[in-house]
């Protein structure tokens, strides 16, 4: 087993270095720049859309509200990766890793909105199923049939990630959590377990319905948390800051606990943790929008632009000054266990450990409910709608494995596997840019779709 590790080490050491790194960061930036910037352009109609100040469309196919579509993509994004990932991005590669994951959001606000216009533009409905919509619609609908090769491997890479980025590392993070109070991990699995099947089994509408009620509420619990914790430490946040710039661009030292990072490290730990919360390039959440309800693909792709906001600028954003400002990112503690030590030094008598677990069994819960519906969506394409219902089952026993198995394996795997679904998607977001600048123009004249 350790072999297989070790190997696995050496293709994440090649395949989340410069490379993929930089091409994350190079195709966002490609698509703000042939945009025109839209997510900075189009973020005060996001946030009219928001509060509901333009007029709703009815009568459109979908299967479930924008809303509800939205959730149930924040339920997939806003995740154990803004609780753990954050915290071991920081843990190794420093407090510059924060900026680099702002980085990834910003560029990554338009790359997002660029993959739910194409998923909902060459969506189509799956024969006495769903809507089906993602990157491998759009590679073989946009790109052309030659190209379906490419997407057939989204579609494969995307099926087996989310056992991985969607189950496994949800699991295994509340697991880990809970094991703190004394709850076994078999326990925990097992909860875990019911309380997916019960979902799942209803498909896209049910997981709209749940993550409409869920996904708010556990944002603002989260949230609620944080704002304790910076309200208490609040002098200090301007050297957090400080520190952050710093480090970004500088070597940090050793200093406690914490090992010491260069800069490629805080680049590399930043970006790979940025696009695990927020996934802006995988594929993945376009795959959900593509269900909703609306009358132009343009105006759910502002419900992108929102969700990565939401995910890294806000939460992820709230969780880092938290591990910064209260110093425990120094103590040499990670994961779970290093957000859990920073609401701890505020709240008294586990209060703030408590916090962490409840928000972190609701973040991985949503997102366990919403990987589901990719996984079995990219299943449906490669073998048709019947496969839902059996990926539907093998989806709960590994839920459960997750929860058993050790952190540090299931991270290396899950990153492993994004950067394989990552690659077909990025192209096709660069082959289909001039599609998706398009529907924009058209949208900001009011052209109808």
């Amino acid at each position: 087993m350790e072999w297989l590790l070790d190997l696995n080490h050496q293709i994440n050491a090649v395949i989340w270095g410069p490379l993929m790194v930089g091409g994350i960061i190079i195709v966002g930036l490609y698509l703000t720049l042939v945009s025109g910037g839209a997510q900075f352009r189009y973020f005060p109609r996001m946030l009219g859309e928001l509060a509901g100040r333009h007029p709703r469309p009815g009568g459109h196919e979908g299967d479930v509200s924008a809303f509800k579509a939205v959730a149930s993509a924040m339920g997939g994004t806003v995740g154990v990766g803004n609780i753990v990932g954050v915290a071991t991005a920081i843990s190794l590669g420093g407090p510059g890793a924060l900026l680099w994951m702002w980085v990834s959001g910003l560029v990554g606000m338009c790359t997002k909105m660029v993959e739910v216009i194409l998923a909902v533009h060459y969506r189509e409905r799956e024969r006495r199923g769903p809507m089906l919509g993602g990157p491998m619609r759009y590679i073989t609908e946009g790109m052309g049939r030659r190209w379906r090769w490419l997407a057939v491997l989204f579609a494969v890479f995307g099926a087996l990630a989310a056992f991985g980025i969607g189950n496994m590392v949800q699991a295994n993070s509340v697991a880990h959590g809970l094991e703190q109070f004394g709850l076994p991990r078999i326990a925990s699995g097992l909860g875990l377990v019911a309380l997916v099947g019960v979902v799942t089994i209803g498909g896209i509408r049910r997981l709209g319905e749940v993550a409409g009620i869920v996904v708010p509420g556990m944002i603002v619990l989260y949230l609620g948390g944080v704002a304790v914790v910076l309200a208490a430490h609040l002098p200090y946040v301007p050297a957090a800051l400080r520190t952050v710039l710093t480090s970004a661009f500088t070597p940090i030292a050793a200093v406690g606990g914490f090992a010491g990072a260069t800069v490629m490290q805080a680049m590399r730990f930043g970006i790979a943790r940025g696009v695990f919360s927020n996934e802006a390039g995988l594929g993945s959440a376009p795959i959900v929008h593509a269900a909703a309800v609306t009358d132009h693909p343009v105006r759910q792709g502002l419900w992108g632009i929102f969700e990565v906001f939401v995910d890294t600028l806000v939460v992820a954003t709230a969780t880092g000054l938290a591990i910064l400002v209260t110093g425990t990112w120094t103590l040499g503690d990670e994961g779970a266990a290093l957000t859990m030590r920073a609401f701890d030094a505020v709240f008294p008598a586990g209060w703030g450990s408590a916090i962490v677990v409840l928000s972190l069994g609701f973040f991985a819960y949503s997102t366990i409910l919403t990987w589901s519906f990719y996984g079995e969506t990219c299943a449906a394409y490669l073998l048709g709608g019947r496969i839902r219902a059996l990926y539907r089952l093998l989806w709960l026993p590994f839920v459960l494995v997750g929860a058993l198995g050790e952190l540090a394996p299931v991270w290396a795997i899950a990153d492993t596997l994004n950067a394989f679904m990552a690659v077909p998607n990025l192209i096709a977001l660069v082959a289909l840019s001039g599609v998706a600048v398009r529907l924009l123009r058209d949208f900001r004249a009011g052209v109808p779709r």
